[in-house]
């Protein structure tokens, strides 16, 4: 079972990433929207992706509480709360950068743009996660999504810390999201992810982004667009 642990609204972070030159639009930065299942709650997606330059990338979840994803498409609430995770390289040896789920001291509460929830008795409560990571180096990297109390050992590691080292269980096989031990949700299977990064990321060049895992993705859509992300605690 999970404890949600923080809830209070953070500051927004607001930031452009396209602008406008001479009246025309001018795409900095694209989106790509993925959604999927897991097979159980010890499985895993990871999406691997090459930045060809410096820039930002800013990862948003939305299955647990719902929302409106970048390609416009409403995801229903109902799905677990997870842990989002960056890791630079794409090997066994993938370093570890950050990552966050609500059960952890820096999660980074992805509600709003994503919905809420009542667990249990207990109404407008948060699972989703964002992350924005401001000026990484051009380079590959990793990005985990699992069920938020199936979570990469290198989280709880002294760095440098790497994918390799294994999953920490805490989930007792089950999708579950807890406020206290008497208001609990059984959650189900489905994951909704927006990974924003500096444009020509993931198009025009698909090889350039490798979906792993058994929970492969079932949709996705790719736009440049204007985002409005929240601020973490990181």
């Amino acid at each position: 079972m999970s404890l949600v642990f923080k809830f209070l609204m953070l500051p927004r972070l607001a930031f452009a990433l396209c602008f406008v030159f001479t009246s025309l639009p001018v795409c900095t930065a694209e989106t790509i929207s993925l959604t999927g299942l897991l097979l159980n709650p010890e499985d895993a997606v990871s999406v691997d992706f090459t930045l060809a330059t410096p820039g930002p990338v800013a990862l948003q979840t939305y299955g647990f509480g719902g929302g409106i994803n970048a390609d416009g498409n409403t995801i229903s609430p109902g799905g677990f709360d997870p842990f989002v995770g960056l890791f630079s390289n794409t090997g066994g040896g993938a370093l570890f950068v950050n990552g966050t789920s609500d059960i952890l001291s820096n999660y980074s509460s992805g509600c709003p743009p994503a919905g809420t929830v009542t667990i249990g008795a207990i109404p407008k409560q948060c699972g989703d996660v964002s992350l924005v990571f401001g000026a990484l180096p051009a380079g590959s990297y990793k990005v985990l999504l699992t069920d938020g109390e199936y979570l990469s050992t290198a989280v709880f590691e002294a760095a440098p810390a790497f994918l390799a080292d294994g999953f920490t269980d805490l989930s007792g096989g089950v999708f579950q999201t807890c406020y206290g031990a008497a208001n609990c949700n059984t959650d189900t299977a489905n994951w909704a992810l927006d990974i924003s990064a500096p444009a020509g990321t993931f198009s025009p060049e698909p090889s350039s982004l490798t979906l792993v895992g058994f929970g492969i993705a079932v949709g996705l859509g790719i736009r440049c667009r204007t985002i409005s992300k929240q601020k973490g605690d990181l």
